[in-house]
């Protein structure tokens, strides 16, 4: 397999991912559909503010992934295996850490809004 073809089918495929949770985000509160954690689960106004930030968020750093990905695909010289996995892990350890800090920092542990 390509270099290419492998960063398109790991990397481009959690961007391609990202992009289906930005353009269509979970209505409502499930268990199969969204970025599920105990807090971001305590109710609605919670539930939508955790997808939202949390799918910006892997947007965002899918496509760094995606490009990143690439970018060793035509300059390096070696054979590619386990450097875009490494990718994808740090794009979605990231998103979770940043979804995480901001639900701390907008809500209370009890799940009301913080007062700013």
């Amino acid at each position: 397999m390509s270099a290419f073809t492998y960063v398109l089918t790991t990397n481009g495929l959690l961007f391609l991912i990202s992009i289906v949770f930005w353009k269509f985000p979970p209505k409502t509160i499930n268990h199969i559909y969204g970025y599920k954690t105990p807090k971001a689960m305590q109710n609605q106004k919670i539930w939508d503010f955790a997808n939202a930030v949390f799918n910006k968020n892997l947007l965002i750093y899918a496509g760094i992934s995606l490009i990143a990905g690439l970018f060793f695909a035509n300059f390096t010289n070696t054979e590619l295996t386990w450097q875009p996995m490494v990718l994808i892990f740090l794009s979605v350890i990231v998103s979770i850490v940043k979804t995480e800090r901001a639900l701390s920092d907008n809500f209370t542990e009890e799940g009301k809004k913080k007062k700013n």
